[in-house]
Order: C-alpha cells, then sequence, then structure tokens
C-alpha cells in the first residue's frame, strides 16, 4: 500500500499516471470480486476458507518474483545522484538503462534526453537537499501533507469502513437474508465496484483529479443523508436503501477509492516521498481503525440514521476541503507538481 503507488508515481509518464495508479485501485477490486467468486463455489464447504487462502498462495509467489524483476525508479537513482550518494555518471547511465526497460521501443533513443530533463527539474527544485523528519512538517512539506494526509483521512471519516460493514443488514432487510443470498449480493456488489472503478481510470487523466473527487464526494453526501433517512424516517423503504447503498459504493470508487491513493503518491516532493507516504498511510489505516472500533458504541448511542447524517456531515467538510485546499495535478510531471502546487 506504500511502495506500489510510490513506484508507479515515479515511473509512469505524466499523461498517463492517473490511469496507472488508478489500475492499482482496480486490481485490487477485481481480486476482492475473484475472493467473492471462489467463496460463493465453497459456501457450503466446511472449513472452506482455508481453501480460499490457499488459493492465493500462487498469485503471492507470481507478485514476489515479479517484484525482484521491477527495475529500479530513475527519479530515485538520479535524486541520489545528486544528493551525493553514488558516482553521478554511474546512476545517471542505470537511470537511463532503468527507464528503457519502463517505457520500451517507445522512449526510442530519448532515454537520456528524458534523464537530463529529469535531473535539471530535480536540481531547480530544491531536491538535492536531504530533508530532515521535523522539515517533512514544514513549508511545502507541511502543504504536501496536509492535502495527502487530509484526502486519505477523509477517504475513511466519511463513514466508507462503516457502510460496508452495515451493507449486510441492508441487504437483508431489502429481502436477502440467507448465506448463499448474501455471498451472491457480495458478488454483484463487487462487480458494481469494479465496474465504477474501470470508469474512473478511463476518464481521470482526461477529466482530471478534482473533478472526479467533487462530483463522487457530493454523491456519497446524498447517499450518506438517504441513508439516515432511512433508518430515522422510511425504514419501510428498503429498495431506496439499497439504491443510496449503491450510490455511496458507485461514488466513491469514483473519487477517494482510486483518487485518494492517486493523489497521495503524486503530490510529495520526491526527497520526502517515502516519508510522507508512510505517514499518508499510517493516517488512512489509523482512521480506518477508528471508524470500525466506534461504528458500534456509536450506534448504539447515537442510532444508525443519526450516525448516518454525521457522516454525511463530514462528507460536506471533505468537499470544502477539496474544493479549496486539493489542487489539480492532471499533466503536469512530479516535479512541476511540487514546483507549482505546493
Amino acid at each position: 500500500m506504500h511502495a506500489a503507488p510510490m513506484y508507479i508515481a515515479e515511473t509512469a509518464p505524466s499523461h498517463i499516471r492517473g490511469q496507472l495508479i488508478s489500475l492499482k485501485e482496480f486490481f485490487i477490486v477485481l481480486g476482492m470480486v475473484a475472493g467473492y467468486g471462489i467463496g460463493s463455489l465453497l459456501v457450503d464447504t466446511v472449513a472452506g476458507w482455508r481453501y480460499m487462502y490457499g488459493a492465493s498462495t500462487p498469485l503471492a509467489v507470481i507478485m514476489g518474483i515479479g517484484m525482484w524483476w521491477l527495475p529500479a525508479s530513475p527519479r530515485w537513482l538520479l535524486l541520489r545522484a545528486i544528493q551525493g550518494k553514488g558516482s553521478m555518471q554511474e546512476l545517471r547511465e542505470t537511470a537511463i538503462c532503468c527507464l528503457r526497460r519502463l517505457r520500451g521501443e517507445a522512449i526510442g533513443d530519448t532515454a537520456h534526453v528524458k534523464v537530463d530533463e529529469i535531473l535539471a527539474e530535480l536540481t531547480v527544485v530544491g531536491e538535492e537537499k536531504e530533508v530532515s523528519l521535523t522539515e517533512v512538517f514544514q513549508g511545502k512539506c507541511l502543504k504536501a501533507l496536509t492535502i495527502g494526509a487530509g484526502l486519505v483521512l477523509f477517504q475513511q471519516i466519511t463513514g466508507q469502513p462503516s457502510v460496508l460493514y452495515y451493507a449486510a443488514s441492508i441487504l437483508q432487510s431489502a429481502g436477502f437474508s440467507l448465506a448463499s443470498d448474501a455471498t451472491r449480493v457480495s458478488i454483484l456488489l463487487g462487480l458494481f465496484k469494479l465496474i465504477m472503478t474501470g470508469i474512473a481510470v478511463l476518464v481521470v487523466d482526461r477529466l482530471g483529479r478534482r473533478p472526479l473527487l467533487l462530483g463522487g464526494v457530493s454523491g456519497m453526501v446524498i447517499s450518506l443523508f438517504l441513508l439516515g433517512s432511512y433508518y430515522i424516517f422510511l425504514d419501510d423503504a428498503p429498495v431506496m436503501a439499497v439504491a443510496a447503498l449503491l450510490l455511496y459504493v458507485g461514488c466513491y470508487q469514483l473519487s477517494f477509492g482510486p483518487i485518494g491513493w492517486l493523489m497521495i503518491s503524486e503530490i510529495f516532493p520526491l526527497r520526502l516521498r517515502g516519508r510522507g507516504l508512510g505517514i499518508a498511510v499510517l493516517v488512512n489505516f489509523g482512521a480506518n481503525a477508528l471508524v470500525t472500533f466506534a461504528f458500534s458504541p456509536l450506534k448504539e448511542w447515537l442510532g444508525a440514521g443519526i450516525l448516518f447524517y454525521v457522516f454525511g456531515a463530514i462528507a460536506v467538510l471533505s468537499l470544502l476541503f477539496i474544493f479549496f485546499i486539493v489542487p489539480e495535478t492532471k499533466g503536469l510531471t512530479l516535479e512541476e507538481i511540487e514546483a507549482k502546487c505546493l
């Protein structure tokens, strides 16, 4: 979760960087759908979950072998060179070789020109200075951290874990009560998430990050207030609850799902990208744990309807945060993002 978006951001061409990082989310959802499918075959098998875990082992082995084959990030190599952590000539040549492996025939004989451009941009934005831990919380570094950590924080505290955990009871109220019914609905819900994530992959580099975030989170606001109204006023209308659930899932997969990870992978300056991403991932999973553990006590205290209203109000705050704080990074190189957006 930490290294994959960072590596993709550093190695992808700027005009398809959004698509490639969003594809990470797409394949995660694809894996979930595959898991649901295998689970549906084993739902009546005693201890069938053991076979599910076993089925994933060969894929993990393949992934591990593939990671050994990956070339180093050219930007990371050049960063080491300008920070005096190796021979400039040797690291530059290695960066050219890695870039050729990454881009294939498309790069042609221009790999050395691209490497020199990256090297010049890194020097212009001051990447030759090694960042200290305290500097992460100062100046442009602090702004990047505010944008990145803020997005993944709102990604969780707008209720994403709770809505999905509550999906079972919503679907049961609509008549899907058996284990086999729940499994089939899980597959359909997973396929719906996959389709919406696929749409995000196709349009993210055409429309930009901000339109998807603003449009998707607006839909989440509507769905959360509909869910709150269902539990307070309209408990005899389960179809509306299911529609609100689908609206929430679809809008989340268009916005916070892929775009949150995309933004944190490209917003941090290169020399602190590892630390910045690490803090953002920590915030993400910390917020996920907080919402997960707090949901049941808050539901007992406030009731499900009021709690969904609270999530809706937080989603409105996240809209304001996106509108006023989050920049558009479509089509910019990582160095241009640092120079123009921070």
